[in-house]
């Protein structure tokens, strides 16, 4: 059980990423003030949240209503939080764990920007989402799924905190510490993701 709880913290702890996001939100919200910062935050982080629930307890019945197999989305998670591992660790960003450059400057003239791309895609993106169907896994309301409730319930109260604190966090860690952590959760990230994709091959039949 310790080892379940200590594997869904760490995956939803480096496919979230509170720094990344935390250097985001500031980046995104230069400008605005204390208070409308503070709502942002709690907003985007109460929408993430309920995104992934979602995914949690009903990512399972969608993957049977397209016919996809638990070992086939497992495997193919593995390869998506790869190459989420693969830019962490150099440095990049991709539609897998941020928003674009694009999206970021088409943020930064809307008024309200909790649902987009705060909440979707910067929290809750494809990695994430991945991460949380593969953790909840084949019942959602067990233990397991209870698990993986409490992993994501404390990894978002961590990326709320930092949103919370952005602009003293990313002051302290400087762009030197950003990037250290996002190498170290990228070589994190890249061993679990090994590991989804070995257990979907051997539930395959693959191997065993």
């Amino acid at each position: 059980m310790t080892q379940a709880a200590l594997r869904a913290l760490v995956t939803l702890l480096v496919t979230v990423g509170p720094v990344e996001v935390a250097a985001m939100f500031l980046a995104l919200t230069m400008g605005r003030q204390p208070d409308a910062r503070r709502r942002l935050a709690w907003r985007a982080s109460a929408i993430a949240f309920g995104v992934l629930v979602a995914f949690g307890l009903g990512g399972e019945q969608l993957l049977a209503a397209m016919r996809i197999g638990l070992p086939a989305f497992r495997a193919a998670g593995g390869v998506l939080l790869l190459g989420v591992a693969r830019d962490q660790l150099f440095a990049q960003h991709s539609g897998l764990s941020s928003i674009t450059a694009h999206e970021e400057a088409e943020a930064a003239v809307l008024p309200d920007i909790a649902v987009f791309p705060l909440a979707i895609p910067l929290i809750a993106g494809p990695g994430s989402m991945t991460a949380m169907v593969l953790l909840a896994g084949p019942a959602p309301v067990g233990v397991q799924g209870a698990v993986a409730a409490a992993a994501l319930v404390a990894v978002m109260a961590v990326t709320l905190a930092a949103m919370l604190a952005a602009d003293r966090l990313v002051r302290l860690l400087g762009r030197t510490g950003a990037n250290v952590v996002a190498r170290v959760s990228g070589v994190l990230l890249a061993a679990l993701a090994m590991q989804f994709l070995f257990d979907g091959l051997r539930d395959s039949g693959v191997f065993r």
